[in-house]
């Protein structure tokens, strides 16, 4: 099973009073459901390719009003295509719409999110709980990238989401898509504090121990790249001064030499692959007191202005 079919099975076995079940049917009503007219009258369509998620929903709307549900099962079209599972209701849908704050006289059905039901905070958890099992998903985090999306057919009920979620400070955002609206979340803590939010404990603990993993070995490769760039920052200065002290030994008289010109050219002769901070501490154990890094490095530009002078007055 994918990170995101095991966080829905957790939020499917969350026990709900009531008025926290408005909320999370009316959020999968208004994702995955709709309004159909037939000679028989208006029907409430909800559909989903999660058998599971179908019985969720017939087990509250049968909790919350004691009507008869026509349970319908649609073959895949396409190759390797889900099943699709409708459920049917066709009493007392003005009441249901109306209580589950799905009709908006002015713009229709499941066009805005109705604050009357989400007045609570144990609500706004359930309606987030009920919108992530109708249209979440969410990368595992072994992925390369954090990813949680709520896939919703409409803008104005994505505007709406990502404010709700944004009460709780998780960043979220709204992205327009050809087949529908998405929003998103991108932050892994904002991810992880979404799972606390709805109550997927498992998934949660699931997903805070692979970020810890997987950023632990980024941090360890970061720095060890980091390392490695410096190690070759460091060959490649130590290689340009022992060049620049072999023009400085065929073409410069060594008695002209200042003397901390030739304690630096001693140190980079002896230790070849020293990086400044190496030879400033090995310094000590060859003349009377150590030479800082700073001065190393005026040293080495020093011979390095020699060795051009040098070779400039050869070349005349």
């Amino acid at each position: 099973m994918s990170f995101t079919s095991d966080t829905k099975k957790e939020l499917l076995h969350i026990k709900q009073d009531k008025h926290c079940m408005v909320a999370s049917l009316s959020a999968m009503l208004a994702i995955n459901g709709y309004l159909s007219l037939s000679s028989e009258g208006m029907r409430v369509v909800y559909q989903t390719t999660s058998l599971p998620i179908a019985r969720k929903a017939i087990q509250m709307l049968k909790a919350l009003y004691p009507v008869n549900i026509d349970v319908l099962s649609k073959q895949g079209v396409r190759l390797q295509k889900k099943n699709q599972y409708l459920m049917v209701v066709k009493e007392k849908v003005n009441m249901i719409i109306r209580e589950l704050g799905l009709m908006d006289e002015d713009h229709g059905f499941a066009q805005s999110i109705d604050d009357s039901i989400i007045t609570k905070e144990c609500c706004q958890r359930a309606f987030l709980r009920g919108a992530f099992l109708a249209g979440g998903s969410v990368n595992h985090p072994h992925s390369s990238s954090y990813h949680m999306e709520i896939s919703v057919p409409s803008k104005a009920y994505a505007e709406d989401l990502m404010n709700l979620l944004n009460i709780y400070e998780l960043k979220a955002k709204v992205h327009e898509k050809k087949r529908g609206v998405l929003v998103y979340i991108k932050d892994s803590e904002k991810i992880s504090d979404f799972l606390r939010l709805v109550g997927a404990s498992n998934a949660l603990f699931t997903y805070e121990d692979e970020r810890i993993k997987r950023d632990f070995v980024n941090s360890i490769t970061r720095v060890m790249n980091m390392e490695l760039a410096n190690q070759n920052k460091t060959f490649e200065a130590a290689n340009k001064q022992l060049k620049n002290i072999e023009i400085i030994d065929k073409l410069v008289d060594e008695s002209k030499l200042p003397k901390s010109v030739k304690e630096a050219i001693f140190l980079r002769k002896t230790y070849p692959e020293a990086s400044l901070v190496e030879l400033s501490e090995l310094s000590v154990e060859h003349f009377t007191k150590q030479i800082s890094k700073s001065g190393l490095n005026h040293r080495f530009r020093n011979i390095n202005h020699i060795a051009q002078e040098a070779l400039e007055e050869y070349e005349k």
